[in-house]
């Protein structure tokens, strides 16, 4: 174990990486989502693809357990049994076409989904249908390609959550309980496949403290700050770490 510590700590970027941890438990504690948009372009570069996903997988296992049980109590259980079955019919897909993509390919494809996913957000876009149960499980799937592919699991059911006729309060505890489930289903399909790698697991589980000490700091100012003024500063957070997880400064 002192061996494996030891590599971790002279992981390339390692300073970088906990400044984006700290930060995205912040923005999830604070909003249910946008902590892989944070953490996925910085750690794409540090660790590599497989390395990324498997680090933001053991990373945001722990972080929300605080914010869980107020989650469940505002949950509409309906919903999340739906979104989770799609992402466990979809997400095997997404880890197949991850073992196959190369370190450059990969960091491109994240940066530009990331930046993609925020201008769309910033823009208001919404579906403006009816959320039928099928259409609530597509975007469960939807989810579970992109969780599987580049980690960033929460926009879609984001964007069909605008159109939701459900409180805010539960909207956020959905979207913590589900990306939660995504995590243990990130672990289990890439234990499947034999993708998980020792390094990455052992960084995840040491940041995972930090993270959940800035997840539980997040939820404490839930209601207390402008959501406006939060999200504005979150966006441009995940904006710069989009772009500086662009290969082309590499």
């Amino acid at each position: 174990m002192p061996d494996i510590l030891s590599q971790v700590l002279e992981i390339q970027g390692l300073g970088w990486l906990l400044l984006a941890v700290v930060v995205a438990g912040i923005v999830r504690g604070f909003s249910g989502f946008g902590a892989a948009m944070i953490i996925m372009p910085v750690a794409g570069t540090v660790l590599g693809p497989v390395g990324a996903l498997t680090f933001l997988t053991m990373a945001e296992l722990l972080g929300p357990l605080p914010n869980i049980p107020g989650a469940l109590h505002n949950a509409n259980r309906g919903d999340l049994v739906r979104l989770s079955l799609g992402a466990a019919i979809a997400m095997p897909l997404g880890v197949l076409a991850l073992s196959h993509m190369s370190p450059i390919f990969f960091n491109w494809l994240v940066s530009l989904v990331v930046l993609g996913v925020l201008a769309a957000l910033m823009r208001g876009w919404r579906y403006h249908g009816t959320l039928t149960p099928p259409l609530v499980a597509g975007a469960g799937a939807l989810s579970g390609v992109l969780g599987g592919a580049v980690g960033i699991a929460g926009p879609p059911v984001i964007m069909f959550y605008m159109a939701s006729s459900l409180s805010i309060a539960a909207i956020r505890a959905n979207l913590l309980l589900f990306l939660t489930f995504i995590d243990l289903l990130l672990i289990a399909t890439l234990a499947a496949y034999g993708l998980m790698e020792t390094g990455p697991v052992v960084a995840g589980l040491v940041f995972s403290v930090p993270y959940m000490v800035a997840n539980l700091l997040g939820g404490r100012l839930f209601g207390l700050g402008s959501e406006r003024q939060f999200r504005a500063v979150a966006y441009g957070i995940i904006a710069t770490s989009a772009i500086l997880g662009l290969p082309v400064w590499h």
